[in-house]
């Protein structure tokens, strides 16, 4: 007769033991979610109208051979930095030279056959104003003189030529810069219809390039009106993220707009120390405003979006509040708010992933880590 009680018994036990997990789950559930938060304020910012820019060399200078010949040297050594005037190739000259001193041997008879025929001039005037001689003689002796100077003068060209040739022979570079790879080697026959030898860029400074739109432009123009002298500040991204050190500045603007993409071409000079910065490189090119301004900002970490659009977690009285925000651009780590706050908010930054709309929160707050570059 004792079962039923010792049954009985444990049957209140094990009930027990469930109503107490189920309290225990109750009180976690319901107990505040710890999130990280930071306080919104205003920040000064230096707003940037951004744009996708290539990199172009100040100078750029494509080598080509301008006489044939067979190529018996090339001087350099790929991607070395080079000055104005540095050797960079070398043509065989025996053919070159041979043709100086052929235009030599040329200018010289001629120049005999005219000092020859100034003498015969000389002569025939001398005999006519004694009256032993002929004036059709004297006209044909000075038309003889003309002739042989014509002669003279075609040679000299000629040897000019030669020896312009010659020094075409040895190929320098026209600029400083850093030089490409070679598109040849030794022992092939060069000319003028080969190609290009190698390529040689400029470094320091460089210039940046971007096509802006027409209402981008009237907004360009508006910054560049109210900028310190009229020169607007540009900045480089890569397309990693990371910024570029050097800033530049815009130095023109095109006077036509391309018709294809109702764009205008703009340009800016930067500097290019280190030749970080390379030929035909994309970037993200960002033209400062002429003042910072203050504007409400908040860390890419804290922001959400659906299909609704952006959002933050705000916390009011307790609990986690969804604010619908407008953007307006990126800053660095940072985005602008346009609209959706005002300043003194307390927006949750960290444990997102555990916080429901409406669900209660302890905030915690924490440094904020922002990078404006």
């Amino acid at each position: 007769m004792r079962l039923p009680v010792i049954l009985g018994c444990f049957l209140c036990l094990h009930c027990a033991v469930q109503a107490h997990a189920t309290e225990q789950i109750i009180a976690q559930s319901s107990a505040p979610t710890i999130v990280g938060t930071t306080l919104v304020s205003k920040q000064p910012v230096t707003k940037a109208l951004e744009f996708v820019g290539r990199i172009e060399a100040v100078n750029k200078v494509e080598v080509r051979a301008r006489v044939t010949g067979y190529l018996k040297a090339v001087l350099f050594k790929e991607g070395d930095k080079v000055v104005e005037g540095t050797p960079l190739f070398r043509i065989e000259k025996e053919p070159f030279d041979a043709a100086v001193q052929q235009a030599q041997g040329a200018l010289t008879k001629t120049k005999g056959i005219l000092a020859n025929a100034s003498l015969q001039r000389a002569r025939a005037e001398e005999l006519l104003a004694r009256q032993a001689g002929t004036a059709t003689v004297r006209d044909q002796r000075i038309a003889e003189e003309q002739t042989a100077l014509g002669d003279v003068t075609m040679t000299k060209a000629q040897l000019e030529s030669a020896e312009i040739n010659l020094g075409y022979t040895n190929i320098t570079s026209p600029i400083a810069g850093v030089i490409g790879r070679t598109n040849v080697t030794k022992g092939n026959v060069v000319g003028p219809n080969s190609g290009i030898l190698t390529t040689i860029v400029s470094l320091d400074p460089t210039y940046v390039v971007f096509p802006v739109s027409q209402r981008e432009f009237l907004r360009l123009k508006d910054e560049e009106r109210r900028a310190a002298g009229g020169v607007l500040k540009v900045g480089l991204r890569f397309s990693d993220g990371s910024a570029y050190e050097q800033s530049g500045r815009v130095n023109f603007v095109d006077v036509t707009v391309d018709k294809s993409t109702d764009t205008v071409t703009v340009r800016a000079s930067v500097p290019n120390p280190g030749g970080t910065l390379i030929d035909g490189q994309l970037v993200r090119v960002m033209v400062e405003g002429d003042k910072p301004q203050e504007r409400i900002t908040v860390p890419q970490t804290a922001l959400l979006a659906d299909q609704q659009g952006a959002y933050v977690f705000v916390v009011e009285d307790g609990k986690a509040v969804i604010r619908r925000l407008k953007l307006g651009g990126e800053i660095g780590s940072d985005v602008i708010v346009d609209n959706g706050l005002t300043g003194g908010e307390q927006i949750i930054v960290q444990g997102i992933e555990r916080v429901r709309p409406g669900g209660a929160v302890t905030a915690s707050p924490v440094a904020p880590v922002t990078d404006r570059s």
